[in-house]
């Protein structure tokens, strides 16, 4: 059975021309189109992987009106098709114009056969490893996860998640320590769902999202009649996970009388109900969760010592979005792709400014925040790059307030910090990062090894 031949669509008005160019491409299957509306109607019949496109094209044949609508609707239909685009003399304006607006590349008119036929050949390859790319993500996730979902190229996160897989199979209790919005309800799914009891319940509350006269309820249960508007027997979220796994977000927010409940349910594995006598077993994995300091609250008074060393039989502390250099921009990127499709389709990507502006912002509110604004700029934005403007992010103020007084340190981290969000920037492509940092690809490689980074 003879190969199938990769198709090529010709977006040209010019008979001569089209023959010629069809002629040149024995290596593909050649498709002819003239208009707007067989070049769009080509694209959805036969999803081309590679597009010559002559942005004059009638009724608009000395302009480019047309060939941009054409661009255009290629795009909207498939994205990932690589389009190259033909400048006339003086026209180079428009042939920028179109990279910018998703075409892969252009050429000059008038045609080198053997010049273009490179760029084909290349953008056909390119694609080609574009698609292995996607098929692999399929098959085995994004090589930039960790715990099936959670998205980092940072070392600080890599540790996190590898304590987090090293401790799911036990059933200790688990203990998050970090900044609101550092992800630590994802973490806890991770324990869960890297554990024995993944085919159970996880079950999440946030106690300080809670009045403090229906929390108890709320953890134990209540029996029908316990108290006005008890009108039947509910169980409580300790019993709703029994087999699973309990995340007490902001457990510090817990009053000391109920911590003394809870702390009678982690040593005996038993419960009762508001308004009950009965003791019932539950076998219900703890997970915790807080941003405050509960070693001071010990010392306060106001958290008991004995429940915390029950709870924290393993202490995770997650860093905040800021220590992660590199992750912010990963994360952009990843929210942008899912929230784009729900909510704007047009949009594409960030413009560099944005990413320029991503990676200069310190996120006091940490990967929520970055969502946050990726939302909004995905609803704001009005062409196909996000900008910073959409973002509505500003430069901060205190720039450099924290560089370190010595010297070698300070240029030590400046470059970590630079290699990391060039090589998050660039999806770990080494020659794309050495570009952006404006040097070797054997000098990245050296600073690689000596700061002892990983692409």
């Amino acid at each position: 059975m003879a190969e199938t031949k990769p198709k090529l669509l010709i977006v040209e008005d010019d008979e001569g021309l089209q023959a010629q160019l069809k002629w040149a491409y024995e290596d593909f299957d050649v498709i002819l189109a003239d208009t707007r509306e067989t070049a769009v109607a080509a694209v959805r019949a036969e999803e081309p992987a590679v597009v010559t496109l002559d942005l004059g094209l009638p009724p608009d044949p000395d302009g480019t009106s047309e060939g941009f609508a054409v661009l255009e609707a290629i795009m909207a239909i498939k994205p990932d098709t690589k389009v190259i685009v033909a400048s006339g003399h003086g026209a180079r304006e428009s042939a920028l114009r179109a990279v910018e607006e998703g075409a892969y590349d252009f050429y000059q008119k008038p045609v080198d056969i053997d010049t273009l036929g490179l760029i084909v050949q290349r953008a056909y390859r390119l694609h080609q490893i574009e698609s292995e790319n996607r098929r692999l993500a399929e098959q085995i996730g994004d090589e930039r996860t960790v715990l099936g979902s959670m998205i980092t190229a940072a070392p600080e996160m890599a540790k996190v998640a590898r304590t987090i897989e090293r401790v799911a199979p036990t059933n200790v209790s688990v203990m998050l320590l970090g900044a609101s919005g550092t992800g630590k309800e994802l973490l806890a799914r991770g324990v869960h769902d890297c554990s024995v009891r993944k085919d159970g319940s996880f079950v999440a509350i946030n106690c300080a999202a809670i009045p403090e006269n229906l929390l108890e309820s709320e953890l134990f249960g209540h029996e029908k009649g316990a108290f006005t508007g008890a009108v039947k027997t509910t169980p409580g979220k300790i019993e709703l996970a029994d087999g699973g796994t309990l995340f007490l977000d902001e457990v510090g927010d817990i009053p000391l009388p109920l911590q003394v409940k809870l702390l009678r349910f982690l040593q005996e594995r038993t419960i009762e109900r508001v308004g009950g006598r009965k003791a019932i077993s539950v076998d219900t994995r703890i997970v915790c969760a807080t941003h405050q300091d509960l070693e001071a609250m010990i010392g306060a008074g106001t958290f008991r010592e004995d429940l915390f060393y029950r709870l924290a039989e393993i202490v995770v502390k997650v860093p905040p979005l800021s220590d992660r250099p590199g992750d912010a921009v990963l994360l952009a990127k990843h929210f942008l792709t899912r929230l784009a499709k729900e909510m704007n389709p047009q949009v594409k990507g960030f413009a560099p400014d944005a990413l320029a502006a991503i990676d200069s912002w310190a996120w006091p509110g940490n990967v929520r925040e970055l969502e946050n604004r990726v939302k909004r700029a995905v609803i704001m934005a009005d062409g196909k790059l996000v900008t910073a403007e959409d973002l509505d992010l500003t430069q901060s103020a205190a720039d450099g307030a924290d560089i370190a007084l010595n010297l070698k340190a300070a240029r030590e981290q400046a470059d970590r910090r630079m290699i990391r969000q060039a090589l998050a920037r660039s999806e770990g492509n080494i020659s794309n990062t050495a570009k952006l940092l404006g040097i070797s690809r054997p000098t990245l490689y050296d600073l690689l090894k000596q700061y002892d980074l990983h692409a």
